[in-house]
């Protein structure tokens, strides 16, 4: 799909995780293939015999983090990430370097750190909203500031926790950030990470920036990940819901019939992603919708009939929420609705 980087793994986890991060490094052709590593050497090591072209190094900043997650001083986190950075570069490798949990972390020890792992080389510093608390305006001024004195590129991560991901991602890249870290349906530790397909079709639709990405796999990749995952898209999820290009409300119906753009962005249209439009049935459905899925089906209702068999669908929804294209079709027989080619 083009996608330009792939955080594959965690090298250092297990045998089976080295070994699928290995086999993506080696089978990725056209993506920079990303291994993680804590600033410790076997994490590093691990990374490095792996064959990925990034390695992705982090350690905490915050002092929360510092003192009962990591269990050390400001000063130790900042001389073991300049070390780990040295070391992925001495092996000729791309590297990136995150102040992990850098949205409640100090700021002037955010800036020696970040400006002490550029100089020892960091191509990349990646700027984590590790527990989702960043607000948009706030995490623009912070990916603004870092961007005034970073030499590497700037790179966000942010989470879900408040449902602010996606637009905490795009407010990085306003404030100037090169990357954002994604992932397909939004998938992450607690409530996830900013979703890969929405972070993606804003920009291609609402910024108009051409990502090269292959939008219209966009469905087809979250399906499989749906299933392999065996974590369920929720019908309401923005792109790759069974909902998000379906319409029931009659009035919108009516208008997508007419125009697509009355009741969709206009700018992203279900063939971008992949997707197609459905007009579902049910309690709020409208003549127009009923008439047009009546038709291709190849009845030709009178408007009399048409009416009474609006009237049984939303009575039908009513009861059981959505109706399919086959009851429909039974209710058509039940009111007496002729199929088109009899009445020729």
């Amino acid at each position: 799909m083009g996608t330009h980087v792939i955080e594959a793994g965690f090298p250092v986890n297990s045998d089976a995780e080295f070994e699928a991060v290995r086999d993506i490094a080696e089978a990725a052709s056209r993506s920079t293939v990303c291994g993680l590593a804590r600033v410790v050497d076997i994490d590093i090591e691990a990374a490095l015999d792996s064959g990925v072209d990034m390695v992705h190094v982090f350690c905490s900043t915050s002092d929360v983090q510092l003192q009962d997650s990591m269990h050390a001083s400001r000063q130790e986190a900042l001389d073991r990430s300049v070390e780990a950075v040295e070391r992925v570069k001495e092996a000729g490798v791309t590297c990136m370097f995150s102040p992990m949990d850098a949205t409640r972390t100090d700021e002037s020890f955010m800036q020696e750190i970040i400006e002490a792992t550029s100089e020892a080389g960091a191509d990349w510093v990646n700027l984590p909203d590790t527990v989702g608390v960043a607000t948009p305006r706030r995490f623009y001024d912070m990916v603004e500031q870092v961007c005034s004195y970073a030499d590497a590129h700037v790179d966000v991560h942010t989470h879900d926790d408040f449902g602010l991901a996606a637009a905490n991602a795009l407010s990085g890249y306003e404030a100037g950030a090169a990357q954002a870290q994604v992932s397909i349906n939004g998938i992450g530790e607690r409530a996830g990470n900013a979703a890969y397909e929405e972070v993606v079709m804003a920009l291609e639709s609402l910024y108009n920036v051409d990502t090269g990405i292959d939008t219209t796999r966009i469905t087809e990749i979250s399906r499989i990940i749906e299933e392999k995952s065996d974590i369920a898209v929720p019908a309401n999820k923005p792109i790759v819901g069974a909902n998000a290009f379906s319409h029931e409300s009659g009035i919108h119906a009516a208008g997508v019939i007419e125009n697509a753009d009355t009741f969709e962005p206009g700018v992203m249209t279900p063939d971008m992603v992949g997707a197609t439009r459905e007009l579902v049935l049910g309690k709020h459905t409208g003549t127009h919708s009923v008439r047009e899925r009546l038709e291709d089906a190849g009845f030709a209702p009178t408007d009399s009939e048409l009416r009474e068999v609006t009237t049984r669908v939303k009575e039908y929804g009513a009861q059981k929420e959505k109706v399919t294209f086959e009851r429909l079709k039974e209710i058509a027989r039940e009111v007496g609705v002729e199929r088109e080619e009899v009445r020729v």
